[in-house]
């Protein structure tokens, strides 16, 4: 060895282990005085217990499902589904981004709060990061309760030190996504709470879906988020910052927020969900829900500490029987698509048998996840040969899609962020579910699987609609020397137009992916 480097690394040293001592000093306070909470039982006579009457006709295993597709639709739900709520609100997300969508989300939660509502908020640790002091002035309304769900440890370390050396623990996270009012409605499916996921971005648009229910589906979707606040890895917010504690103005908090939201731009939003096809619906009531029979389908949150050694707490394994029924057609809508051996041998035997396998991801130039495409693009060509359908998103829209847009919200670019699969076109999941190793094997996940032709027929042919006008369709040809190839075809500018690399993407983007390709990381992706 050179002599300069091992002075270095001699110099180094010390400075590693000072880091990882420092580390291991630090740790998360006590959480087993945590009181439990649970769903409220007594709520068929809210407004949306009696409309639940009214839609399943008793005795009935049947609940009501509306699907929620436009980014509009989306937010207008949500806002309805707080704003009519009697009694209680219980809202689950892995991110809560503090912009427009975000900041008016917690705006309307505090509202519910100030008129007698329970409100329970869990959250995901990953995307608070210096926004302690904002929960904990939430959490400071008697009937607002805040908890962090497996929390980065509040110290002088930075979460990057603690995500390096707290691998396989704070780097599995909780991916659930779930709205519900008075135990009697809820909102599940792919969505964050974020700008670009409810047409609010001018800038990026994520293709993405939920569904609403209301009937005894919801209990379900309760149990699992009772399972999950009542976790001791559900911390509240003043057990981890108890310096916080009666130190924070709500009052003041309160105007500041009401400064925002009264702002030209919250008014400008607001105008556009007024003009949503929901909101007219809602407002006309015409609001038309698909009857079927469901299940939920969701990771135990105890996931996050067997690390699977028990198969039961797991969603994929709730999924598997679904999988193993499939006799005509499997469609799969996976924005972080990295199937692995396995699951592409999977896929392979089902379209070698006969069974019309088809798959909508991101592409290189849509994809918000470079690496997680690197994961993916090394299974194209297996896939391509053993006849499997493959479509990846459309980064930029189209002119004349462009212009349909209102106001200055027109987004330029499009990616996938929908999670859902349609079984014969009979039975269809929406959910928080990607097909990668990250949501099977290390986060946790929740979504609704429906037994309906008609919300499965109406999701399938949504497909169809997207993968007419939004996508590339990958095509594996062979040329005069034997060599296989991928083609993407697909529209720019109302135009067909073929690609042999992939569209929108430079050589050194290219390289970069496969290099990543190259590294052994994709139990991470």
């Amino acid at each position: 060895m050179n002599y300069k480097i091992k002075y270095s690394i001699s110099k180094f040293l010390p400075v590693v282990f000072v880091f990882f001592i420092l580390s291991s000093c630090a740790s998360l306070p006590s959480n087993i005085n945590a009181p439990k909470t649970y769903a409220l039982q007594d709520t068929d006579d809210t407004a949306f217990g009696i409309e639940s009457r009214i839609l399943i006709q008793e005795p009935s295993e049947e609940s009501g499902f509306f699907l929620l597709a436009n980014g509009l639709d989306a937010y207008t739900a949500r806002m309805a589904v707080i704003r009519h709520a009697e009694r209680s609100i219980d809202a689950q997300y892995y991110m809560i981004h503090n912009d427009l969508t975000g900041i008016l989300f917690g705006e309307q939660l505090i509202k519910a709060a100030e008129r007698g509502i329970r409100v329970r908020l869990l959250i995901d640790d990953m995307d608070l990061e210096s926004r302690d002091k904002g929960l904990a002035a939430v959490a400071s309304h008697p009937n607002i309760s805040v908890r962090v769900f497996n929390p980065f440890i509040r110290s002088f370390r930075s979460r990057t030190s603690q995500l390096l050396t707290g691998f396989g623990s704070v780097t599995r996270r909780m991916h659930n996504k779930s709205l519900t009012a008075d135990n009697q409605v809820t909102i599940v499916g792919g969505r964050n709470i974020g700008n670009e996921y409810f047409d609010a971005d001018p800038s990026l648009a994520f293709a993405d879906l939920d569904v609403m229910a209301i009937g005894p589906i919801v209990k379900e979707v309760s149990t699992s988020f009772d399972e999950y606040w009542n976790s001791p890895l559900a911390y509240p917010i003043a057990t981890l910052r108890p310096d916080l504690v009666g130190e924070e103005d709500y009052n003041e908090g309160i105007e500041r927020l009401e400064q925002y939201v009264n702002s030209e731009i919250v008014y400008a939003y607001k105008m556009r969900l007024v003009d949503s096809d929901l909101y007219k619906k809602i407002q006309n009531d015409t609001l038309v829900y698909s009857l079927g029979i469901a299940t939920v389908l969701s990771d135990h949150p105890d996931k996050l500490i067997s690390y699977d050694e028990d198969s039961s707490l797991t969603l994929a394994s709730q999924f598997t029987q679904y999988f193993k029924r499939i006799e005509n057609e499997f469609i799969i809508f996976s924005p972080y698509f990295v199937p692995g051996k396995t699951g592409t041998a999977s896929l392979s035997n089902l379209s070698k048998n006969g069974i019309r396998v088809r798959i909508l991801t991101n592409s290189l130039a849509s994809t918000d996840v470079g690496i997680v495409h690197a994961g993916y693009a090394k299974y194209r060509t297996t896939l391509l040969r053993a006849g499997v359908e493959l479509y990846e998103m459309n980064k930029v829209l189209s002119k004349e899609e462009r212009k349909e847009k209102k106001g200055n919200y027109g987004s330029s670019k499009a990616s996938l962020h929908a999670k859902s699969f349609v079984f014969d076109r009979k039975n269809v999941f929406v959910g928080s579910l990607n097909l990668d190793p990250r949501s099977v094997v290390e986060n946790t996940e929740i979504g609704i699987m429906v037994t309906s032709e008609e919300l499965a027929g109406e999701v399938a042919s949504g497909f169809d609609r997207i993968v007419d006008k939004l996508v590339y369709r990958l095509e594996l040809v062979t040329d005069e020397n034997g060599i296989e190839h991928i083609r993407w075809h697909g529209l720019e500018d109302g135009v067909e137009k073929t690609w042999n690399y992939d569209p929108h993407s430079s050589v050194w983007q290219r390289f970069g992916i496969f290099l990543l390709g190259l590294l052994p990381i994709e139990s991470q992706l």
